[in-house]
């Protein structure tokens, strides 16, 4: 079972009507996710066999402004994933979590700031199939992005903040 569910707009955290968005990020990254997989669990578990799969990304890794409810909805994916994983391990059912970089969708589509290694759809596609069946338990794609987003985790918060201060902003929705 593949879950990938993903919206991302800009959002501005002294907007009040942001939240309502927020909270519509949320409740497709991460409640969407949970609801795919639910009606799912109970049978693989019986069955001692089957996969759940994670659509999470790499913007899970680190807070990036303007896309604050984004990122966390990605980063509160990885976590999910990442506890469904060992909670299921004895069962028989395998958990994958897939992160990631940009990809050439509707939603990366006027992205006002550089977007490194963005792969389209297809190519996506076929490297989440292969890490299926390779039966993974983790990928970063393109693979460059991994080194990437392991980079800015370790950057200490100054330096960080600094380089991240002044980038393009993705828009908020049009109301």
């Amino acid at each position: 079972m593949i879950a990938n569910a993903g919206l991302s707009v800009g959002t501005d955290p002294a907007l009040e009507e942001d939240l309502s968005v927020l909270q519509e990020i949320l409740d497709v990254n991460l409640c969407g996710m949970a609801k795919t997989f639910q009606p799912f669990i109970g049978g693989m578990k019986q069955a001692r066999k089957g996969m759940l799969v994670g659509i999470a990304s790499v913007a899970g890794y680190r807070g990036v402004p303007g896309t604050s409810a984004y990122c966390a909805s990605k980063a509160a994916a990885i976590a999910y994933l990442e506890s469904l994983r060992v909670e299921l391990r004895e069962s028989g059912v395998r958990v994958l979590t897939v992160c990631p970089g940009y990809i050439d969708t509707e939603m990366t589509t006027g992205n006002p700031y550089p977007m490194p290694f963005l792969m389209n759809a297809e190519r996506a596609a076929a490297k989440v199939a292969s890490a299926i069946e390779r039966r993974r338990e983790f990928v970063v794609i393109p693979w460059q992005m991994a080194a990437i987003a392991k980079l800015l985790r370790i950057l200490p918060n100054a330096i960080f903040d600094r380089a991240l201060s002044r980038t393009p902003r993705k828009p908020r929705r049009a109301r």
